[in-house]
């Protein structure tokens, strides 16, 4: 049986799906306090074989804010476990290294240090950190600014997670902080590796890019492992390398109107990565207008040229910059955006519920419905 992905809610379910979560839909939470620490790895998920035969081996974690699923198609599921526990923990370094939360009794992370020393003085950076801080500036130099890392200026004003608060926040104060918004005062030395905002109250944000980069370095562990056909999931980043035994894993598009089993193309995948950017997890309509999580940078507000974009990629890093980049621009740019990177494509259902495809994929993307209407 073949491996089935739509990128939607993260559930593991037996041996014969995985159902993968829309990637905004699983950031970090925003009630003013950092994440409590991750959980152990579940209780195993494998399809049934024989002593010795190959089959699916799947463990879910915690961390970033989102559920990580490891599976791999292996005869050795101890090799797997152990692979997979290293593959974890390189997860949680990068998420220690990156994340924007401050933790009690624990060293502060380099984006807490940028954050603090906002408008004051410039902050020595891990070689990571500063990797993934350079490459989310190309990323808005090429967006024309629709992907911003300095939106995290809008923290805990927009309220969509376990905090989720069905009301629009005050204009005036989303019109001040979108003011702090731009990612061209992020300033970087790339030989003191050092990153400065050159205004107080600016704040920086890699929950846009992160979880690609940790994924990806995850993918690279599992490898080193020994493993070599796999899906690394966090949240609706993914990576899948290999194949299933004789079969090619499976990803499937999730209708954006649609439940979380409702797929609208479906395509055989191989040594790829994907991310999905959805209105759709985190939200809530008031007087027949749905606002979500992913802020348009130049408004303050919900951008509202898409509802759905997936995003097909070489790299997990990748991929999780584009999609919300995409989104954000709306079809017109966000195809000739995701064009202009080699290798790379993208499936984009937009406000008004048409789909649009890159030229790319025709041929191996299967449309197997049309988007749900709805608001």
């Amino acid at each position: 049986m073949r491996r089935f992905v739509p990128l939607s809610v993260a559930l593991l379910v037996g041996v014969c799906a995985v159902w993968v979560a829309c990637k905004r839909g699983a950031a970090a939470p925003t009630t003013g306090q950092p994440p409590p620490a991750a959980p152990p790895a579940t209780a195993p998920a494998t399809s049934p074989a024989g002593p010795g035969q190959p089959r699916v081996v799947a463990r879910k974690y915690g961390a970033m804010g989102t559920e990580i699923t490891l599976s791999a198609w292996t005869a050795d599921e101890h090799a797997a476990d152990r692979a997979f526990a290293a593959g974890y923990d390189e997860i949680r370094r990068i998420e220690i290294l990156m994340t924007d939360w401050e933790r009690p009794n624990e060293p502060e992370s380099d984006v807490v240090k940028i954050n603090k020393a906002a408008g004051k003085e410039a902050v020595h950076v891990s070689s990571e950190t500063f990797e993934v801080i350079e490459k989310s500036l190309e990323m808005s130099r090429r967006s024309q600014g629709a992907f911003d890392i300095t939106f995290a200026a809008m923290k805990g004003l927009w309220k969509f997670d376990e905090d989720l608060e069905k009301k629009l926040p005050p204009a005036d104060e989303i019109s001040r902080r979108r003011k702090l918004i731009n990612w061209k005062d992020v300033v970087v030395d790339t030989k003191a590796h050092t990153v400065k905002l050159r205004r107080p109250g600016m704040r920086l944000g890699l929950g846009g890019i992160a979880k690609g980069y940790a994924v990806d370095r995850c993918a690279v562990v599992l490898r080193g492992d020994g493993l070599r056909d796999f899906m690394v999931q966090a949240g609706g980043d993914l990576y899948v390398a290999g194949s299933k035994g004789p079969n090619n894993w499976m990803v499937g598009v999730r209708d954006p109107r649609g439940g979380p089993l409702d797929i609208i193309a479906r395509m055989p995948i191989k040594d790829h990565a994907f991310s999905t950017a959805g209105d759709y997890e985190r939200s809530f309509i008031i007087d027949g207008k749905r606002y979500h999580h992913i802020i348009d940078p130049a408004t303050g507000f919900p951008a509202t040229a898409s509802r759905e974009v997936t995003i097909f990629a070489p790299t997990a890093f990748l991929a999780d910059a584009l999609d919300d980049a995409v989104f954000i621009l709306g079809p017109k740019k966000g195809l000739a955006l995701v064009d202009s990177y080699p290798g790379c494509s993208t499936l984009i259902v937009d406000a008004k519920n048409q789909v649009w495809m890159s030229k790319s994929l025709e041929g191996k993307l299967q449309r197997t419905a049309s988007p749900r209407e709805g608001i």
